[in-house]
């Protein structure tokens, strides 16, 4: 990456603000200088079953410049959930009524993995708010994944002799291994144990959601990073549906492609982002 992005480094917050369901939790990256309209503010939204912190080795590069945002979607996190099972597009309400709260006039939104779709949901719903869309990977599934994936929810039922946890940290280890320290696998691991059944309801929402009908209607410019992850031929059918956007593999770059290569991908969000 350019050194010349890194001459400070960008202050680290976190906040609260209003939305329908409730607070939403937000992790927040402040310039150097502290301005706030030296560039577009950056929404950052994650994956399932993790939260808005799934961004924080990215949060300090990308703040070099604007003020990055990364909201714990409602039920994730800290963000309280909402009262009953939410679409992508109730999702994208929410994060919606953050920007109202904020008075932002305009936004860039980058999503990672189904936090991709709710990102291309909020630039559909406010087309003149949301400026440019960014996409990590993308949920876009064949019937034979949904239904593996309808077969096999996230998280595990707690079983009174605690195996449900050695299932779901084989699990982890076994999308993380090649790409994360013990250590970090192990943070990773609580993080998505701390959603409990609220996780499961992202990635419903993600495979319920009208993909080949929503993606091609984008209509801001777009970036779609590649890493191959499970999402890899997903994240292809969904470039298809948008033939316009840039598309850029990471051929290796794999599973966790934000904390695995966070400089990488930064550099190519602010090579997109800034004018």
């Amino acid at each position: 990456m350019a050194t010349g992005r890194l001459k400070a480094q960008a202050r680290i917050r976190r906040g609260y603000f209003e939305c329908r369901h409730g607070q939403v939790h937000v992790h927040n990256a402040i310039p150097p200088g502290g301005g706030f309209d030296e560039a577009t503010p950056l929404i950052a939204l994650h994956h399932t079953p993790m939260s808005g912190a799934a961004f924080g080795a990215l949060l300090p590069l990308l703040g070099q410049d604007r003020s990055v945002y990364a909201p714990d979607l409602p039920g994730f996190g800290e963000s309280d959930p909402p009262p009953s099972r939410p679409s992508v597009s109730d999702y994208a309400q929410a994060i919606g009524d953050v920007c109202d709260s904020m008075r932002f006039r305009q936004v860039d939104v980058v999503g990672y993995q189904s936090g991709s779709l709710v990102a291309a949901e909020l630039a559909l719903a406010r087309p003149t708010t949301v400026r440019r869309l960014a996409c990590i990977g993308v949920v876009f599934a064949s019937d034979a994944e949904r239904e593996a994936l309808r077969r096999a929810p996230w998280p595990l039922q707690p079983l009174e002799d605690g195996s449900h946890l050695a299932l779901e940290w084989e699990r982890t280890r076994r999308a993380t291994r090649s790409a994360l320290t013990l250590e970090r696998s192990a943070h990773l691991f609580a993080e998505k144990l701390r959603n409990g059944p609220h996780a499961w309801w992202a990635m419903l929402a993600a495979l319920d959601y009208p993909a080949r009908e929503r993606l091609s209607r984008v209509t801001q410019p777009t970036l779609i990073i590649r890493p191959k992850d499970e999402w890899w031929m997903g994240t292809l059918r969904a470039r298809e549906l948008m033939p316009k956007a840039k598309l850029t593999d990471l051929t290796d770059v794999g599973e966790e492609a934000l904390e695995s290569a966070p400089e990488r991908i930064s550099e190519l969000l602010l090579g997109f982002l800034t004018p």
